[in-house]
């Protein structure tokens, strides 16, 4: 391994070099990190307020979204999952019409419709706690911008 010796006998230019780009690289890692962190709040501010137009009908019924509860946006309610599975049941067992399919209710379309169901009462009280947390995602994204722009800010002339 070569090693460059200034005429004094010590490390020379490249160790300088090395070490003045390793000092730099240090103090734009906190700058990118908190970059990284407003980017992100960014993105959850977006997404709470994509659901917040998307789940608009279903946001006033948050209280009953705890995931026992999905909400039925075609007749605006909310319908408790174990009472929509035994109906669900019932349809299947009874043959009931399918609309859907237009044929007769199978057990296959009543357990695809209760996986939606059960994957429906999640997605609902995801967008609830998403969308209740947007003032507090707001105000920490503020934060990190006024925190961010204090440390870019040149220091005060003496």
């Amino acid at each position: 391994m070569t090693r460059f010796v200034s005429e004094n006998g010590r490390g020379g230019g490249l160790g300088v070099i090395l070490g003045t780009v390793i000092f730099a690289v240090n103090l734009a890692a906190p700058a990118a990190a908190q970059n990284t962190a407003i980017d992100d709040l960014r993105g959850k501010i977006f997404d709470a307020k994509m659901a917040q137009q998307l789940f608009a009908a279903g946001l006033k019924h948050c209280s009953e979204l705890n995931g026992t509860n999905f909400y039925f946006q075609p007749r605006d309610r909310v319908l408790n999952l174990e009472d929509y599975h035994r109906s669900l049941e019932r349809l299947a067992q009874g043959g009931g019409f399918n609309p859907e399919t237009k044929r007769p209710w199978s057990q296959e379309d009543a357990n695809l419709r209760w996986t939606l169901a059960q994957q429906e009462a999640v997605k609902d009280q995801a967008d609830c706690a998403l969308v209740s947390s947007l003032p507090d995602l707001q105000k920490k994204l503020q934060e990190l911008q006024q925190a961010a722009a204090t440390q870019d800010a040149p220091p005060p002339n003496k």
